[in-house]
């Protein structure tokens, strides 16, 4: 059996959702996983207020975190991962397209991908390299993989971000696992102590589980826990985080 992976260290972690703000309150949640609040925004001070502005409520979760994370360290390469992204500004370009035939270019750039990534790199006038990503239900390792290479290319840390939210109620009988408002950052270093690897192999059997906790939220719980290991089956490929101290 062929088996890969990668390995790194985290120098610094930031983490919201609504209602869950704090450290505690994160080990609080990862002991015994609870739903979150729906009526909170992060204030995302460290952002010029016009740009800010410009964030919806996606966006400044991902900008929160990024900011707690890198604490005005600069020319750091970020991967911006995301499984839906924008899927709720996406909804409501389509139905005003519907229904009067135009779609707002403003709102259509802050519908891309790569929206949070950009913003977050022109309030801070940093012109270090940014990737924006998803990959299904691997988005989060896939993302890894992506700042590993980037490790692996001489950048001496890189910054991921993770971040997703509840689906507009059109995709409801769509959805595959239970989606909650969430993000996280960590800035990546090469392997140092505290390591954290994550292997993949091919496996025959099949993710067949539905209405489980959302990948970005399993490996949040991962890396807050104390567990050594967790697997994680998508479609046939199997992913192995585990911790060594």
């Amino acid at each position: 059996m062929r088996v890969n992976g990668v390995c790194f260290s985290i120098d610094n972690c930031a983490a919201w959702a609504p209602g869950v703000a704090t450290a505690d309150a994160w080990k609080a949640w990862a002991a015994s996983p609870f739903p979150f609040a729906e009526d909170a925004e992060p204030g995302v001070a460290a952002m010029p207020a016009m740009l800010r502005r410009r964030a919806g409520f996606l966006g400044k979760m991902a900008l929160e975190v990024a900011y707690q994370c890198l604490n005005g360290q600069t020319n750091v390469p970020t991967v911006f991962c995301s499984r839906h992204g924008e899927v709720t500004r996406a909804v409501d370009l389509l139905t005003e397209l519907i229904q009067d035939n135009s779609v707002s270019p403003t709102g259509f750039g802050l519908a891309v991908h790569n929206a949070s990534a950009g913003l977050f790199s022109i309030a801070r006038k940093d012109q270090a390299n940014h990737i924006a990503l998803a990959g299904g239900k691997s988005t989060i390792e896939h993302a890894v993989i992506e700042a590993c290479g980037l490790l692996a290319d001489g950048a001496p840390m890189v910054m991921l971000v993770a971040y997703d939210q509840t689906l507009p109620s059109v995709f409801t009988e769509f959805q595959d696992c239970d989606e909650q408002a969430f993000a996280w950052a960590w800035l990546m270093v090469p392997a140092q102590q505290d390591v954290i690897h994550l292997n993949w192999d091919e496996v025959d059997e099949q993710d067949i589980n539905a209405n489980d906790m959302s990948g970005g939220l399993e490996v949040l719980r991962f890396q807050i826990g104390e567990q050594a290991q967790m697997q994680r089956i998508v479609g046939k490929r199997r992913w192995l985080w585990s911790r060594h101290v």
